[in-house]
């Protein structure tokens, strides 16, 4: 509104302006409504999942930790506790000190939590204790603690490691396929033809999303066990992860 004096008279003017400017303003406010909103989305996916996600992580993997320290060695079938946490996997190749918790199954609300799960359907995963088998393992790629980001940093003969209570189980990096189909469930067959294998041994296979930001496809990462280590009194790093 302009206040303008005429005549010692002040008056009113009002600027009008047409119906399509009226409309091209609402339509610019609202685009950059809906700019902030998902600005505020992407924020939220990518950034504050990932602080919420490794809060639980951390806090949960303290707990399995604290079990281990609390009960005495168990080097049967119950030295994988699958209620809060069989293990820890480390992949040096993924960043310095990298470890996550690995629990059991693939589900929204497991990977949610900011850890690995062993996949329990629609091909079981072996366990690292079996004699044979693929211990088949899945993360998110991106938000949700985004476990396996750097999935694409891991090279052939790169060491993966798991920790379980007792046994340090060392892998070595042999084969990577950087996509395929989602639909693709051969990858984590207990025998990994479609890496090369054609004989049963004891694998592991890393999945996650890919491209970046993206669940398109999958990326695939397979392993097969070189050596195992105990476990001492003061949980000495094996080599790999010196």
């Amino acid at each position: 509104m302009l206040l303008e004096e005429r005549n010692g008279v002040t008056t009113n003017q009002r600027g009008g302006r047409g119906p399509v400017a009226a409309t091209v303003s609402v339509i610019g406010e609202l685009l950059i409504t809906a700019g902030l909103i998902l600005a505020l989305f992407v924020v939220y996916s990518l950034w504050w999942t990932n602080v919420l996600a490794d809060r639980h992580e951390h806090k949960a993997a303290d707990k399995v930790r604290q079990q281990w320290a609390r009960s005495p060695a168990d080097t049967g079938p119950g030295s994988l506790d699958t209620k809060d946490g069989i293990g820890f996997l480390h992949v040096p190749a993924m960043g310095r000190n990298y470890q996550v918790l690995v629990k059991k199954g693939t589900s929204t609300k497991v990977l949610n939590e900011g850890v690995a799960g062993y996949y329990t359907d629609p091909v079981p995963a072996a366990l690292p204790t079996a004699k044979t088998g693929n211990f088949t393992l899945a993360a998110h790629r991106d938000g949700h603690g985004a476990k396996f980001h750097n999935i694409n940093k891991i090279h052939d003969g790169d060491p993966i490691v798991f920790e379980s209570k007792d046994t340090w189980y060392v892998y070595k990096v042999y084969k990577i396929l950087d996509q395929t189909s989602k639909y693709n469930v051969a990858v984590t067959d207990q025998i990994p033809k479609e890496s090369g294998r054609t004989k049963p041994g004891r694998y592991i296979t890393l999945t996650t999303c890919t491209p970046v930001y993206t669940s398109r496809y999958r990326y695939i990462v397979w392993g097969e066990l070189v050596r195992t280590q105990k476990v001492d009194a003061t949980r000495t790093l094996p080599a790999e992860l010196r």
